[in-house]
């Protein structure tokens, strides 16, 4: 199957429409939209966008999904048959790549795919909590619903990060700062004391001699630093990718000083709202365990939830199964059994992922406040390091000079 873009005239509406169509070649593509009423302008084989850049420009954000998912949901709650719903999306979104990836949707949509089989050709955009909302969405009837409650989610989790990615920026800028400024110091100020110590023929302490022979190294032999910098970046965002790699930076997330009560109350949160949302739209328990546990984004924190849904298929109790994981917070399984008891386990757990969210909130507020000391005592043992070896040798030679 080839894909062709077409540009035709529908003869409901007499309006202009662009959009993709599969077919074996452009006579059958001419054909099908014959078929489904449109009268053909142009049709040519559709071309993919490639190239690192156009990749790199067009990438679809959080806030693009949220929105086209939002829309989605209200023009089919007011009852626009799917196809048209998806096209008056489209005309409505500006970015460029969703544009094509919607387009090929409505392709899908229109040759007869289920909406959940045509976004399932996009995992890249379309994750499995998408998927299998859409699917419970589509078997229950209600799909406007099922839409809305994911743009939800989603929307909820972008907010979380968003916040996470604010608090951060303040102590990268001051560590970035502080590199600068042992470069500037390293690059400027300690030779010139190597420099005035040769000169009088005076021996260097030890501390003002390394920092001059990492001085020379940098000076001298900057390309060798630029290589080992970009090797050591390369190889380590290869081995990220390799299994060890991903368990390796999990369980550095679930145990890095300062961030790691942090990062487990945002798994919880994504766990417990995950499993909210899928329960209550209908999506049966294993499933939901097995989609959540990919859903977190931590495969230390998805495993405990995986040995959990071993359990739960082989008859224990979701709660009983959570409760011995060590990655599991204790008030997840507790608000759990609260609802095994009273049957309304997708409420327990969305008033668990609303605790979770409002004390990342809080937590989020006063970490540049919790950070700044420890910030302060990097930057006084750094400085003070680079100012000592710079200032032992002056007083030296003001002392022998005396």
């Amino acid at each position: 199957m080839k894909k062709f873009s077409y540009e035709a005239r529908d003869h409901k509406s007499n309006k202009i429409v662009k959009s993709i169509v599969q077919a074996e070649s452009e006579r059958s593509a001419a054909k099908l939209l014959v078929d489904q009423g449109f009268s053909p302008l142009s049709i040519k084989e559709h071309s993919e966008d490639g190239g690192l850049i156009k990749r790199l420009t067009n990438r679809i954000t959080a806030k693009d999904k949220i929105v086209f998912l939002r829309q989605m949901a209200t023009l089919i709650g007011a009852g626009l048959p799917l196809s048209q719903s998806l096209r008056t999306v489209l005309e409505q979104t500006e970015n460029k790549r969703l544009q094509n990836i919607v387009q090929e949707i409505i392709a899908d949509v229109e040759g007869g795919r289920a909406l959940s089989d045509a976004f399932a050709k996009h995992p890249e955009v379309f994750d499995k909590i998408i998927l299998a909302l859409i699917s419970a969405g589509e078997a229950s009837g209600t799909l406007d619903e099922a839409l809305m409650r994911v743009a939800e989610q989603k929307e909820k989790d972008a907010a979380m990060m968003s916040k996470i990615k604010g608090a951060m920026i303040y102590p990268a800028i001051v560590l970035l700062v502080i590199v600068a400024v042992l470069i500037f110091m390293l690059l400027t100020v300690v030779p010139q004391v190597e420099n005035l110590y040769s000169d009088m023929g005076k021996q260097l302490p030890f501390l003002t001699l390394v920092m001059i022979s990492i001085s020379n190294f940098i000076i001298n032999f900057w390309w060798v630093v630029l290589i080992i910098l970009g090797v050591s970046i390369y190889f380590g965002r290869q081995y990220l990718r390799t299994e060890s790699g991903t368990r390796t930076m999990a369980l550095f997330k679930l145990n890095v000083p300062l961030f790691s009560r942090m990062l487990r109350k945002l798994y919880m949160a994504r766990f417990t709202r995950t499993g909210q949302t899928l329960l209550a739209t209908g999506v049966p328990m294993l499933d939901m365990l097995r989609i959540s546990s990919e859903g977190v984004n931590n495969v230390v924190v998805g495993e405990s939830i995986d040995r959990a849904a071993e359990k739960v298929k082989s008859g224990k109790a979701l709660s009983a199964s959570l409760q011995p994981e060590e990655y599991v917070l204790v008030m997840v399984p507790q608000m759990i059994k609260i609802g095994e008891q009273s049957g309304k386990i997708d409420e327990m757990m969305g008033k668990t992922a609303q605790v979770y969210e409002d004390e990342l909130d809080n937590e989020i507020k006063t970490l540049s406040t919790t950070i700044e000391p420890v910030l302060m005592v990097v930057m006084a043992v750094l400085a003070g390091g680079m100012v000592g070896a710079v200032l032992f040798p002056i007083y030296s030679l003001v002392g022998s000079i005396r």
